[in-house]
């Protein structure tokens, strides 16, 4: 058999195909090309948005003509549709004429009645966004809200056109939908077509608005508007509203919150543009920009305390009587007693001491900058193969923290140790790279302003969150770098260990620490021990010795310079120390606060040694001097006073130019959870005083870094002169003050041995023996116990008590222990004062 074979030949080809082929791809690859570049052009833009704002204007006219001219014209319309008649001589009264009939009677007669006015401020919307960039209102949820409302309108118009029979006269009203829907309702459902539409309603409110009570309705409607227009950028309102449309278009759009920094409106900002691409992420971020409401400043008027007075004079001074039932008495007759009696009169510093150093331009950080900096922190990313996700920048006053969320697949260990690659490439002074940030799912890059804000002390004082604050020892700490003012209680820290090189900003923090607390607390309520190893950085405050400093009894100078004296000053401090527990632990209290608020209700009595404590505030203005000298002297009673001091009232502020582990021992760093460092110069300093890096980033000046437990934050140090602070110190040392500093209990070192065993017990003192006597009574070898009881000086008390040990009434000095009183009973004192 004969087999059919298929021979298959190969297709010609055309020669001249492949080039014409590729010369139609190059063109319509440039037509498409072309077609990008027109549809980009911001001209383009303004003519498509000026032809939709002058379309609704048209539709707007077109509409309100055919309302009221629409019956007059329907003769016309009807011939237009219905005849094959021509209207050559019929009079149209429409403004727009026969185009503006026709739209009009669609949308108005046929199709949603009077309901289609919206349409026109619809497009008006869309045409003021694409053009000018301009957005009254959210355009998406607006555009939802209009659709929604015309067709319902429509709806309830139509069922009210219906029911009361004036559909030839009405039927404008609802439209032909509205009517037609409503008449297949009424066909099968009849009056419940009612529920039907105000349920619709409901279900859209409920779900839509995300309303949740009857309450919170009444509330929406009756907030009032805040849109307001902003050029060049996108306004959304900061409401519930808005973050749904946010959730919704976090692919598209993602919000963007403007700072009072860039505007001073303190409401949301989108910011779009498109930066380098990276090779992985071909799309345009966009820059996210968040910071907080401004603080509301409150100026006070002139010679006006910014802590409110008493509004009664204070109570007098009664006896304190030991029955619960007789001290009740007193309270309801008296009132509480009043610490600040004695000094009732004292005022408080202004603020017109301080200088107002407000700009408004200072530290505007622009948009330019912005987006400049965010397409070279893109930029550079890219080089590297990091794609980014997402983009949000914070700003403060010192810098910009950039959050970065980079794309799936990157891993945060390859941004570590690119970190010294792009700090490089980004070319800017001090940057620092959190990666990651901890609480977050981002990568934090922090870049210097160009332009840094100064943080007025004036301003932060004014503000209404520190004169509201109600904290036991309020003390500023700067602004955050989202532009908040920073307020801590010292009482809670409880304690503050800072550290920064020469010139970075550390003693004008201690000032506006101490500026803090002076321009908030009185004189009776919180007392200063001020260590100053250089001698000329606090001595601004010996001004207001006698309203605020404490010392040693035998010291003529209140701010402590001397190392010895330092030495003697801390052990007074613990001695002091445990004085106050025993009064804590005598009034059945756990702390300060419980302890004043009893003796403040008079429940304890001040002849058992009981009176109202102060809270002391010790400040070491350079550790490392003190270390150097006295070692181990002063780092055991730091380290005693940090781990006890807590509970009644003595609380510490060391401070030091050089953070190293010689400096701040395993012992004081252990007790000080509150770490406040300045710039440093090396990573060794940073991990030192903050257990991490960063301090050797920052920018100086003020810029520091709080560490707070494991909360880390980065602030901007209010700036006070020295002037300004001399002025404030000077405005209470001309007030009257107390009689003297306030004195710490004596502490005698151990070169005083030899002056005891020395004692002449014939040039006993006058006093002798009944202090003898009060003290055998008491069975307590204490000097401040013969003070009290017999109202001497500390000095002749000491004496007296020397004059005791060598008499052999009482034991040798024990440090902060009282004396050990060795007669047991009166009998055998006044038979060894007989023999003397």
């Amino acid at each position: 058999m004969a087999q059919n074979v298929i021979r298959r030949t190969p297709p010609k080809t055309d020669r001249k195909a492949a080039p014409r082929a590729a010369a139609a791809t190059a063109a319509a690859t440039q037509a498409s090309l072309n077609f990008n570049k027109i549809s980009k052009d911001p001209r383009t833009h303004k003519l498509w948005g000026g032809f939709l704002v002058a379309i609704s204007l048209c539709l707007l006219l077109a509409f309100g003509s055919y309302l009221l001219t629409g019956a007059d014209d329907q003769s016309a319309v009807h011939d237009l549709f219905n005849s094959k008649k021509t209207l050559e001589g019929v009079k149209i009264r429409n403004v727009l004429g026969l185009f503006g009939l026709v739209v009009a009677h669609y949308f108005i007669f046929i199709w949603f009645g009077v309901a289609a006015l919206a349409l026109p401020f619809l497009l008006l919307l869309i045409g003021l966004k694409i053009g000018f960039n301009v957005e009254l209102m959210p355009l998406k949820r607006t555009t939802q809200k209009v659709i929604f409302y015309i067709f319902w309108t429509s709806l309830l118009l139509g069922f009210v056109v219906l029911n009361t029979k004036t559909v030839q006269s009405l039927g404008y009203l609802c439209g032909g939908l509205g009517y037609e829907i409503n008449a297949f309702f009424d066909r099968y459902i009849g009056w419940g077509s009612v529920f039907l539409i105000f349920g619709l309603l409901a279900a859209f409110v409920l779900f839509f608005h995300e309303i949740n009570s009857f309450d919170e309705l009444l509330g929406r409607l009756g907030r009032p508007a805040r849109q307001r227009a902003i050029p060049d950028l996108e306004v959304v309102e900061d409401e519930n509203e808005e973050e749904e449309e946010n959730e919704e278009e976090d692919e598209e759009k993602p919000t963007v919150r403007k700072t009072p920094t860039l505007n001073g409106n303190g409401k949301e900002v989108k910011l779009e543009a498109t930066p380098p691409a990276p090779p992985t992420k071909p799309e345009p971020l966009k820059l996210v920009v968040e910071a907080s409401e401004p603080e509301e400043i409150i100026e006070e008027e002139r010679n006006s305390p910014l802590v409110s007075s008493h509004s009664s004079p204070p109570a007098p001074i009664v006896p304190f009587m030991d029955s619960d039932q007789i001290a009740d008495d007193l309270l309801q007759q008296f009132g509480p007693y009043d610490p600040t009696l004695e000094l009732e009169k004292y005022q408080y510093p202004t603020l017109d001491l301080l200088h107002n150093r407000s700009d408004g331009n200072a530290g505007r950080v622009t948009t330019d900058e912005l987006e400049d900096n965010k397409n070279r922190i893109v930029e550079t990313l890219g080089h590297f193969g990091i794609g980014i996700a997402s983009i949000k920048a914070t700003i403060g006053p010192t810098v910009t923290l950039y959050e970065i969320v980079p794309e799936a697949g990157v891993r945060i260990s390859k941004i570590k140790g690119l970190e010294d690659d792009i700090a490089l490439n980004l070319a800017a002074l001090g940057i620092r790279i959190i990666a990651p940030m901890p609480g977050k799912g981002t990568i934090g890059i922090e870049l210097p302003n160009k332009n840094r804000e100064m943080v007025s002390m004036r301003s932060v004082l004014a503000s209404k969150k520190f004169q509201d604050c109600t904290f036991d020892l309020p003390i500023i700490m700067g602004k955050t770098i989202s532009n908040e003012i920073f307020i801590t209680d010292l009482a809670k820290m409880p304690h503050l260990l800072m550290a920064g090189a020469t010139g970075q900003g550390k003693s004008v923090g201690l000032n506006v620490l101490l500026a803090s607390l002076l321009y908030k607390k009185h004189p009776a309520t919180i007392k200063f021990v001020l260590v100053d190893p250089k001698k000329v950085e606090l001595t601004l405050f010996n001004k207001i010795e006698r309203h605020f400093l404490a010392k040693l009894p035998n010291s003529e100078e209140a701010i402590i310079t001397d190392t010895k004296k330092v030495v003697y000053t801390l052990n007074s401090l613990c001695i002091e120390m445990d004085s106050r527990y025993d009064l804590l632990k005598n009034a059945g209290v756990r702390n300060i606060k419980e302890y004043n608020a009893k003796f403040t209700n008079r429940q304890l009595n001040p002849e058992k040694g009981h009176h109202f404590l102060p809270y002391i505030v010790l400040i070491i203005d350079e550790l490392a001097d003190l270390m150097m000298t006295a070692g181990k002297e002063v780092e055991q009673p730091i380290a005693r006073l940090a781990q006890l001091a807590r509970a009644i009232g003595i609380h510490l502020v060391v401070a030091t130019q050089r953070p190293s582990v010689n400096v701040i021992t395993g012992l004081i760093k252990a007790n000080f959870p509150a770490r406040l460092s300045f710039r440093v110069t090396s990573k060794i300093d940073s991990r030192t005083i903050l257990d991490t890096g960063g301090a050797e980033q920052l920018v100086g000046m003020g810029d520091m870094l709080l560490s707070m437990g494991s909360d880390m934050i980065r602030l901007q140090c209010p700036f006070v002169d020295t002037d300004e602070i001399e002025e404030v110190c000077e405005f209470i040392g001309n007030q009257r003050g107390y009689a003297s500093a306030h004195n710490l209990p004596e502490f005698s070192g151990d070169d005083d041995t030899s002056d005891r065993e020395e004692i002449d017990l014939a040039d006993r003192d006058p006093m002798f023996d009944d202090a003898a006597r009060v003290i055998v009574n008491n069975q307590q070898g204490s000097t401040s116990l013969i003070q009290r009881k017999m109202k001497l000086g500390y000095n002749r008390a000491g004496r007296i008590m020397d004059q005791l040990e060598a008499a052999g009434i009482v034991g040798p000095f024990e440090g902060s222990k009282a004396r050990e009183v060795l007669i047991t009973d009166l009998n055998s004192l006044e038979q060894l004062l007989k023999n003397l």
